[in-house]
This record gives structure tokens, C-alpha cells and sequence, in this order.
């Protein structure tokens, strides 16, 4: 079947077009042999118009009427998968105020209030990325500094997690959020001694404020989303599992694909909140030969985030003792989903970050499926981030695929200890601990919540250090993966997440031609450096999409 080109043009892209083979030489090329072990080759051959690998090796023979492009001796990598991103948020995110760099509530104030002079024809201000817990004081902020700023109009910022949102009295009022309203199940209002809303809203009660946000026209989704295919081209990444997409989003997708406008794989997981979910599930999942555009999993919310003390533990916060997290799907309606998913057959995808919601999903694996139903449905748990110890093995035992994003402990080694006290740690963001017991992680970013850049979490799975090398020798370093697993952990792994790894990540002949090229070899420089590769061109099925660098016939 002949692979659809895309009608999308880069900046700087030029696609290749020809009827002959292409045969790249001269590189360092890393993939993956059928055991899952790193092959090296310095030859890649692939037919632009089926979009297939032909073969790799170092003295290729056959292939005297291809094209021959000279790789100049640049590092070739698989096409990197990012197997849990938000891509409607990203790109909306990339036209919106972006708060990850603020220092102080009042430096985010500053920040929101100069964005806001350049869209003064904007309804809101919207805005997302503030961490309270790298600001001094290490608390909420509030709307006091906030209606300072901006008073004639609602502003609405989301924590960096996605998990809380920071509002100006403004909005709460066109939300009707005041001192009388009740906590909703799943979702808290801070409020201060008085009672008074603060202006931060946690999980579900940010959708009190967030219905009365204006929706998005198919025009600005396709217009954010094309956003999003670009910057995520330019950093080597070919695929996503899109983690969460509502039935407006799966519209804008098909469009796009229909249109051939679709530069990037996309492997979407239906949310379980959407009103048509049973709809899609009596449906059937939507695949496709050209494994553009699939959906057949479903993702479901458990519980919080760590950082605004959301996820759900066993025992309460060691630094707020009357709390224990919250439950965004209440225990008995998450298992009512879970068993409405499996039973159609489709992948189950459950958010789980603390302890307690990883053990009740777990819980509701092995009561909900048999192990033969387990062993086929490659079923995930996104983040497994904070687990008991003795939860791990169990994910081995029943088939479960911990789905994890490295950036996450970089980013949380600051708060987490305070969160968790010392003991929980041995647990916590343990890639090490399933990898050497067999399992196979699904490595990605959380984009938005962190940054899209897969070798910032390759990086930070082989150090467990942030990009300044701290801490020295890595925070919990007994978790450090090793660079082939790591990699492994964005490519072949993440495929097979996703039902794909025949098809992608590994670079095997007859697989998909998605491949980039990098500016310096992996495998030859200091890990402290991994953060530092930067991407020069990338190919889907052949076909170059992105490139900063040529290649010279």
C-alpha cells in the first residue's frame, strides 16, 4: 500500500521524491536486532514510496540503482516515540503565556501581565507551567497579586502538572465559585482562614472554572496541532501516544489525515470522560495500514498529581499529615470503566501516580481480566510513579506495561522526598526496578507538563540528574538506566506499548523508514551531555519532514 505523502510545508523542509531505492551511507546507525539487542550499521537502505526499510548492514549489495545520499558520518537513530503526550495542550500551550521559568508568584504575575498587553483582544488569559514548589515561600499562590495585574478580565494559568489551576477573582466569579461552594468529589478549593477561595483550584474542581472557557474552533485545534507536529518534528520524534483526546480532537485528527496534513504517527487514547466513549467502544477500535492515525485505547484518570499533593497515597503526606490525595475517578466508577474498556476489547490506559491508585488499578487488573486477556492487551499504567515495593513484581505477574516519563523525577526530586518521607522512595520512579525484572517501559514526556525533548528524558534516565549534573551521582542513582535501555525505552519499547513494535523502532528491514539524524553519537559522548543532542533532520516512511542540515547526494 502506497503511504500517503503529506500536502504540509516546513520552513525548512524539502521532501525527497524519487522512484528508485535510497541508500544512506556513511553513518553511525543504531537500531534494534529481533531480541531487542542494539544493532550497528553504516548503511541504510529504504524505498521512499513504499515508506520501508530495505536493509541496513555496513557493505550493502543490490542497491546500484538507488539513490545514494552520503551521511557525512552523522549519527542515525531510530524515529523517537513519545508514548504519553498531550498534543492539542501543547500546541496551545506554544501561544500561550508560559509560566515554567517563573522564580516568585509575583515574577508569574509580572509574566501574565505583560502577555496579556499583547492580546488585548483576548476573552482570557490563559496561561500554564508555574511550580510553587521552585518559588521561595514553596506555597500556592493566590489572587491578590493577580487582580493587581488584571481585574477587567478572567485569567486562568494551570500548575505545570496540569493537576491545578491559579485563577483572579474574575474568573471564580464568572465561574460562580465563591465561599459557599462545596468541594467536588475528586477536586478541592483552597481557601484561606476565612474560607474564602484563594484562587487555586485542584484536579476536579478546575472543571467548576474551566466550562466557562470559550471552546476551541476546528480551526484553532488544527492550527494548534499543526503547531505541535513542527516543534515535535524538530526534536526527533515521529510518533505520540496522545494521551486523552476528546471526540473534537479525534475529528480534527481524521481531517487532518484526510487532508494529508499529518506529518507525524499518532497512536490516540480515547478519554474516559468523554460523553461518547460507549459510542466509540461499540464502534470498534480504528486502525490503519499506513499506522498514521490508530485508536484503540482508552485512558482513564485515577487519582492527582504529586506536586499539588493530588495522587492518592496508602498513608497521608509526610509534610501535610491530614491529607492522603484525591481520587479524580471515584473507586467504584473506575471500576466500572476499566471492565466497560476491557471487555470491548480495547487497550486500558489508566493514569496512576501515588501508591494507592497504582495498587487499586493493579487490584482491578487481575479481578477484571484473565491473564490470557492481560498477556494480549499490553494494558498500561501511565506514570507508575510512586508504588509500594512489593506492587512492582506485580506488574510482571499480570502483563501490565508502567508507562513512565524519566523528566518526572528530575523535575519532582526537589519536593518528593518532602512528599513522600524516605521510606516511599524506595518505590518511587523505579525504572531500574521493572526493567530488571522484565518489564518493558514506555518511555515518554508528559508534554506539556514537561518538556517535549525526549533526550532531556534519555538524559535523565541514564544520570537521574538534572541538566546542572545535580545531584552529584544522581538522585536514588540505583534507578539509572543504561543508555541502550533507555533508548529502547523511546523506541522499540514504546512500539510495543502501542501494538507497533513490528512496525517501528527498531529500524529492522520491512519495518517503517522513520529515522533521524543527530548531531553527535550517543554512544561517544558523556552521559552528563545526552541532554545536549540536537536533532538535524527527521524521516517518516521515507519521507524527510524536518531537517536543519543536508545531506549531500
Amino acid at each position: 500500500m502506497k503511504l500517503f505523502r503529506s500536502s504540509l510545508i516546513f520552513a525548512l523542509l524539502s521532501s525527497t521524491v524519487s522512484a528508485a531505492p535510497v541508500l544512506l551511507t556513511n553513518i553511525q546507525g543504531y537500531g534494534f536486532d529481533e531480541k531487542g539487542g542494539l544493532a550497528r550499521f553504516s548503511q541504510l537502505a529504504f524505498d521512499d514510496q513504499s515508506g520501508k526499510v530495505l536493509a541496513r548492514g555496513h557493505q550493502l549489495s543490490g542497491f546500484a540503482q538507488a539513490k545514494t545520499l552520503d551521511g557525512q558520518g552523522k549519527t542515525l537513530l531510530p524515529g523517537l516515540i513519545d508514548g504519553h503526550g498531550h498534543l492539542l495542550g501543547l500546541g496551545q500551550n506554544l501561544n500561550q503565556v508560559d509560566l515554567r521559568t517563573s522564580q516568585s508568584e509575583a515574577d508569574a504575575v509580572a509574566a501574565v501581565a505583560a502577555f496579556a498587553k499583547t492580546q488585548p483582544q483576548a476573552q482570557w488569559v490563559i496561561g500554564r507551567g508555574w511550580n510553587q514548589v521552585l518559588w521561595p515561600e514553596r506555597q500556592f499562590p493566590g489572587n491578590t497579586l493577580l487582580d493587581e495585574a488584571i481585574s477587567d478580565k478572567p485569567v486562568w494559568l494551570t500548575r505545570v502538572d496540569g493537576h491545578a489551576g491559579w485563577a483572579n477573582s474574575k474568573a471564580l466569579a464568572l465561574a460562580g465559585i465563591s465561599k459557599e461552594t462545596l468541594d467536588p468529589p475528586g477536586g478541592e478549593i483552597i481557601r484561606d482562614a476565612k474560607g474564602n477561595p484563594t484562587g487555586v483550584l485542584i484536579d476536579n474542581a478546575m472543571l467548576l472554572l474551566e466550562k466557562q472557557i470559550p471552546a476551541s474552533t476546528e480551526a484553532e485545534r488544527q492550527a494548534a496541532l499543526q503547531a505541535a507536529f513542527n516543534h515535535l518534528l524538530s526534536l526527533g520524534i515521529t510518533s505520540v501516544h496522545d494521551a486523552g483526546i476528546d471526540a473534537a480532537t479525534l475529528q480534527s485528527y481524521q481531517q487532518l489525515k484526510n487532508a494529508k496534513q499529518m506529518p507525524l504517527r499518532i497512536y490516540a487514547m480515547l478519554s474516559a470522560t468523554d460523553p461518547e466513549l460507549k459510542n466509540w467502544l461499540k464502534a470498534g477500535p480504528l486502525l490503519d495500514p499506513s499506522d498514521q492515525l490508530v485508536v484503540r485505547s482508552v485512558k482513564i484518570y485515577g487519582d492527582g498529581a504529586l506536586g499539588s499533593r493530588g495522587a492518592a497515597l496508602i498513608k497521608p503526606y509526610s509534610d501535610k499529615p491530614e491529607q492522603k490525595g484525591l481520587f479524580v475517578t471515584q473507586p467504584d466508577q473506575l471500576t466500572a470503566v476499566m471492565k466497560l474498556s476491557l471487555d470491548a476489547g480495547f487497550q486500558t490506559n489508566v493514569h496512576a501516580i501515588g501508591d494507592l491508585t497504582n495498587r487499586l488499578v493493579l487490584d482491578r487488573f487481575e479481578q477484571l481480566a484473565t491473564d490470557e486477556q492481560r498477556l494480549q492487551g499490553r494494558h498500561r499504567v501511565e506514570h507508575a510513579q510512586i508504588v509500594a515495593p512489593k506492587d512492582i513484581p506485580r506488574f510482571a505477574k499480570l502483563h501490565i506495561l508502567p508507562a513512565m516519563q524519566p523528566t518526572h523525577a528530575t523535575s519532582d526530586k526537589n519536593m518528593a522526598q518532602d512528599r513522600l518521607g524516605v521510606a516511599r522512595l524506595r518505590g518511587a520512579y523505579a525504572w531500574k526496578s521493572f526493567v530488571d525484572q522484565g518489564s518493558r517501559i514506555v518511555g515518554g514526556s508528559d508534554f506539556p507538563v514537561e518538556l517535549a525533548n525526549p533526550f532531556f528524558g534519555i538524559h535523565a534516565a541514564v544520570t537521574r540528574q538534572d541538566q546542572q549534573n545535580q545531584p552529584v551521582g544522581g538522585w536514588l542513582p540505583e534507578q539509572r538506566l543504561p543508555l541502550t535501555q533507555a533508548l529502547k525505552a523511546f523506541t522499540v519499547d514504546a512500539a510495543y506499548g502501542a501494538f507497533q513494535d513490528q512496525q517501528m523502532g527498531s529500524l529492522l528491514p520491512g519495518q517503517w523508514a522513520d529515522f533521524i539524524v543527530v548531531d553527535r553519537d550517543l554512544y561517544q559522548i558523556p552521559a552528563e551531555q545526552l541532554w545536549q543532542v540536537q536533532v538535524q533532520q527527521s524521516w517518516v516512511a521515507g519521507q524527510k519532514k524536518y531537517q536543519t542540515t543536508m545531506l549531500t547526494p
